[in-house]
């Protein structure tokens, strides 16, 4: 489920072109094409700016996926709730290692407590035939919430991070409280640098990328 891809652009000289990577994730935009489409309204904004999903409202008509601009909807094929996407489960494939025995219990291999827990449990785990997508790490917003509450103080853009940005080695990835007009991430919106993918649309996406710029020796190449 590929809720964060990497989008790859070659420029410059055909033997030896310069390239640029995009990570394209949900957009989270504010005049949302994906929100209006959904008959359900499965799909929709928050409150705090998040397009958000409910699970189990979805039903699987993928009008939101045709409909966003980006392509960063996938639509979920697999049963994680009964994690029939381990392959000791399905039936014929591997007959000899089909159950674990826990105690004097038979259970399917991917339904034992033990293999369950490569889920996370703060994520919520979806039904099959619905669609997924980049939820800004909801999870870690609340938990960042409900910290800065606990200790009794404004929440900060440290105290929250995404999982995209906690595992980026580079720092290339901002996150943070956009209406806080002093803030890291909004210094970076304002460079004349940064532009926002697919702004003809009009979708009025929160996600803005940062312009690379080259400044190479050519005595260097090859």
């Amino acid at each position: 489920m590929a809720w964060l891809r990497i989008d790859r652009y070659f420029y410059g000289d055909v033997d030896n072109p310069n390239t640029v990577y995009q990570p394209m994730l949900c957009q989270h935009c504010d005049n949302a094409p994906c929100e209006n489409v959904c008959p359900v309204n499965a799909t929709n904004h928050s409150s705090e700016g998040l397009n958000q999903m409910i699970y189990n409202r979805c039903i699987g008509t993928r009008y939101c996926a045709n409909n966003c601009p980006y392509k960063v909807r996938r639509f979920n094929w697999l049963d994680y709730t009964k994690a029939d996407i381990f392959y000791e489960n399905e039936p014929g494939l591997q007959e000899g290692n089909k159950f674990s025995t826990i105690g004097n219990e038979d259970t399917l291999f991917g339904n034992d407590p033990l293999t369950r827990m490569v889920l996370n449990p703060d994520v919520t785990v979806r039904s099959r035939g619905v669609i997924e997508k980049c939820s800004f790490c909801v999870q870690r917003i609340q938990a960042g919430k409900l910290t800065s509450k606990v200790e009794g103080r404004k929440l900060k853009d440290e105290d929250v991070a995404t999982a995209c940005q906690a595992a980026c080695p580079t720092n290339a990835i901002v996150f943070g409280d956009m209406n806080d007009k002093d803030n890291i991430l909004n210094k970076v919106k304002n460079s004349p640098l940064t532009f926002i993918a697919l702004e003809e649309t009009n979708v009025r996406s929160s996600v803005s990328y940062s312009m690379k710029v080259n400044n190479r020796n050519e005595k260097f190449d090859v």
